[in-house]
């Protein structure tokens, strides 16, 4: 019989549900509970989190794997077994972010975009099975299958777990930024670098300082017309204004009854663009219903409810939970919106969008019947943040449907792509008949996974690239997307809004996004409103062609992979053989820099809201580039995306900062530029690699939310390997910060008010004073600053030089993580 550590009479009654999670977790692996036992708001303390499993992406998770093997050579030169250096707890790889839209708008796009995806990416998929079957509980879902967060809400949570004798919360940390979206199935998870996930699955705790919880109360319900992407970007907005960086937003209220799952995985999938560390829904009837639907066996949804029921987990509308800070959203205020065009948080109501369009675009010809400044040039139905969600999948297959049917189709121009999460969307679409009705509007199928998402979107439409780029055009790109930082989804697209499904649908059919889709035409004398479909419309095609079984189809074979995966020739043995590879290298991030910090110069000066897009870009490595100079040099004509070359540090260094957005205001040029030793103009590359001869130390100079975006720990890797030393920022998003002390970067905050007129053009002398506070000198002036590693094992980590130099200690002295 399995046992559950029970907490009956250790839990404060008014304890947040996600710090009971917590408070479980650590009364099972016997660490320091106190600050949870005697939980009131306010509260402080730290925690050490023993994740259930980790969770990861081929791109993160091949970095993550190539220091595993790494880390087994070092362990052979050590005189130790290699196989010392082998997950501890299940990990799941999920291979989502390789595949590019390269083709589109016609029948075959998704054979051509696979076939393509492994002419790029067999070398690193080969390795890929080479870690599957060298690390015992390492599960790889190979590429075709769907997006990870999409097929860990629909088939790979557990809610529950059960093994080794016990059964406990399922605790899922990812390498991926939007793992939050578990939350919205009461699977409490987060994003976390991909260091720390390496440090995770052999053995370590995950430590962290006690949160602030936000308990956000739902009220009413969505009008007619609004959809789950209407509200989360309202939400987003909200939160962000609020500001729940750091914390655990919890979800609670009487809309709670009425709201799916769905709709709540569309929510905690933007966890990251509101900025919280986690974005919880409690377990409910909403929750056992989708467990059901989505053919989870009748043996796990019982065990799930008896587990949570007994464990106070069970949502009670009647419970006295407290929390640190409370926020209420009535739902009934509510309206059609979508947001951008740099941030996701930067809601417009769609009443509003033409005038907001109108103050983003400069002088000179809009769009009409030709391509001008507005128009929209990329239109993606893309991410599992709303391709999850059957009702706006239906919406938008209904809008297409009513759009052919009048006669209106999408303009030249727009590249059109359909790019699920998984394949039980293609299922219920096809099942609908509303497939070929997408596919006239040129949304075939280009792919299962990420791809514009996360910047994967191909070229543009030859012609209207030319033109873009002839003319100077300010054009723009809409997908049901969760990001839109600047240059993040197609490098000749200055504007990038976030939409539901079925408004992709409807601004490709415009073609502008400088429109009033309220009251101006679509094409001819066909509005909007003309094709919206009504609620029960939706409610009618769900009802015929949702089912079960739907699942059943999709999940058989999960694991298996096509006939291309399984001819992969995987290379054997315990250690991985390096070659000459251009997308696989052995790196170095075992040895310790000196603490020296005096006489440092800034690499970089950056201002606010600088992305982990900005520090480590995904997309395609443009050809002028220093890392595509580089590779050019080695041979390669197909340079790929930043992306797909993590393994190999030589050119992720090489593309550190690389974004061609980036404003350093040490030079006036746009783009990945700096000024070197001697004060000239040069590449970032080429001045850190200068310093680094010169034995001159380097920070880099931010302002606030540094480092927001995603858990992409190359954004603190290629610093680190350029040289960077530290970062001194008026504040940071909560995994970059990880991710810098993960790789022995010193992240130090400026005290309020202070750090605005450190420009960096002088040298600058970093004097640490204590654990918790430092100071910086430059130009005569003195800065303020909080060391910000906030645990003791954070301390650990950067005196060791880091994460992996910490555990390569550890287990080379045979301690057991």
């Amino acid at each position: 019989m399995s046992r559950i550590q029970d907490l009956a009479g250790i839990a404060p009654d008014h304890l947040p549900r996600t710090l009971r999670i917590l408070l479980e977790n650590a009364l099972r692996h016997g660490t320091a509970s106190e600050a949870l036992r005697n939980w009131e708001p306010g509260a402080t303390g730290e925690l050490e989190v023993y994740p259930s499993r980790v969770f990861l992406h081929d791109t993160n998770g091949v970095p993550v794997l190539v220091d595993l093997a790494a880390m087994r050579n070092a362990m052979v030169a050590l005189g130790k077994e290699p196989a010392l250096v082998d997950p501890v707890i299940p990990a799941e790889l999920v291979v989502d972010h390789s595949v590019i839209a390269d083709v589109f708008g016609r029948p075959d796009a998704l054979q051509l975009n696979v076939a393509r995806e492994y002419e790029r990416n067999a070398e690193r998929y080969r390795f890929l099975r080479w870690g599957q079957q060298t690390f015992r509980q390492l599960k790889v879902v190979p590429p075709g299958a769907g997006i990870m967060h999409q097929i860990n809400l629909e088939y790979l949570a557990r809610v529950v777990e059960e093994r080794d004798g016990w059964v406990f919360p399922d605790l899922c940390l990812g390498t991926d930024s939007h793992t939050t979206m578990v939350n919205g199935l009461g699977v409490l998870g987060w994003g976390i670098g991909g260091i720390e996930a390496e440090a995770a699955m052999l053995g370590q705790s995950v430590s962290m300082v006690l949160p602030p919880v936000v308990g956000v109360s739902l009220t009413g319900a969505l009008p007619a017309g609004t959809t789950a992407t209407d509200l989360v970007l309202t939400i987003t907005e909200t939160l962000r204004s609020h500001g729940v960086v750091g914390k655990f937003v919890e979800f609670t209220g009487p809309a709670l009854a009425d709201l799916p799952v769905p709709d709540r995985a569309t929510i905690a999938n933007m966890c990251p663009e509101f900025g919280s560390t986690a974005a919880y829904f409690p377990i409910d009837h909403q929750t056992l219903d989708y467990l059901t639907f989505t053919n989870r066996p009748p043996a796990k949804v019982a065990l799930v409810e008896s587990y949570a029921r007994t464990q106070g987990l069970w949502h009670d509308p009647t419970a006295n939970l407290l929390y640190d800070e409370h926020v209420t959203l009535d739902l009934s205020t509510i309206v059609p919106s979508i947001a951008g065009p740099r941030r996701p948080n930067q809601r417009i109501p769609l009443t509003d969008t033409k005038q907001a369009a109108d103050h983003e675009l400069p002088p000179g010809p809009r769009t009409a019947d030709v391509p001008g400044h507005g128009a929209v040039v990329v239109a993606a139905i893309t991410s599992c943040t709303n391709t999850s969600n059957p009702a706006v999948m239906v919406a938008a297959g209904l809008v297409a449907k009513k759009a052919v049917e009048r006669g209106v189709g999408s303009r030249a121009w727009v590249k059109t792509t359909l790019s699920p999460g998984s394949r039980v969307v293609m299922d219920y679409l096809r099942e609908a008949g509303l497939t070929p009705y997408l596919e006239k509007l040129g949304f075939h199928l280009a792919g299962f996974g990420c791809m514009t998402c996360i910047g994967a979107s191909g070229e543009l439409i030859d012609d209207v690239a030319q033109a873009v780029r002839e003319q100077d055009l300010t054009v723009a790109a809409v997908l049901s997307g969760n990001r839109n930082f600047e240059g993040r989804i197609q490098p000749d697209v200055k504007l990038n809004y976030l939409a539901s499904p079925p408004l992709v649908i409807a601004y490709a059919l415009a073609g502008r996004i400088d429109i009033d889709l309220q009251t101006e035409p679509l094409s001819g004398d066909v509005y909007l409103r003309d094709i919206w479909p009504e609620p029960a419309e939706i409610d009618a095609v769900l009802r015929e062609v949702l089912a079960p079984d739907l699942f059943e189809h999709a999940y058989d074979d999960l694991f298996t992979g096509d006939d291309r995966w399984q001819k992969l020739d995987a290379p054997q043995g315990e250690t991985f053989a390096w070659g000459n590879s251009t997308y696989l290298q052995r790196p170095d991030y075992f040895s310790k820099p000196t603490d020296d910090l005096n006489g440092a110069r800034a690499l970089v000066r950056l201002g606010d809201s600088v992305t982990t897009d900005h520090l480590s870009p995904a997309g395609a490595i443009p050809r002028d580039s220093v890392a595509g100079r580089y590779l050019k040099d080695l041979g390669e004509t197909e340079l790929n995306t930043y992306a797909s070359r993590r393994g190999n540090h030589e050119v992720m260094m090489r593309g550190a900062f690389g974004n061609v957005r980036l404003r350093n205001q040490l030079v006036d040029i746009e783009g990945p530029l700096t000024r070197g030793p001697d004060g000239t103009t040069t590449s970032i590359y080429d001045a850190a690699m200068a310093y680094q001869r010169a034995g001159v130390p380097i920070v880099v100079v931010a302002g606030k939310e540094y480092g927001t975006g995603s858990s992409r720990d190359w954004a603190a890797k290629g610093p680190a390997l350029l040289g960077v030393r530290a970062v001194l920022a008026q504040s940071f998003e909560r995994i970059h910060r990880s991710n810098l002390v993960g790789l022995g970067i010193l992240p130090l905050e400026f005290l309020p008010g202070e750090g605005d007129d450190l420009t960096g053009n002088d040298p600058i002398d970093i004097e640490l004073h204590d654990d918790e506070s430092a100071t910086a000198r430059s130009a005569g002036r003195t800065y303020r600053l909080r060391v910000r590693l906030d645990t003791p094992r954070e301390h650990d980590y950067y005196r060791h030089g880091g994460v992996l130099p910490y555990v390569l200690h550890r287990l080379s002295e045979g301690h057991i993580l």
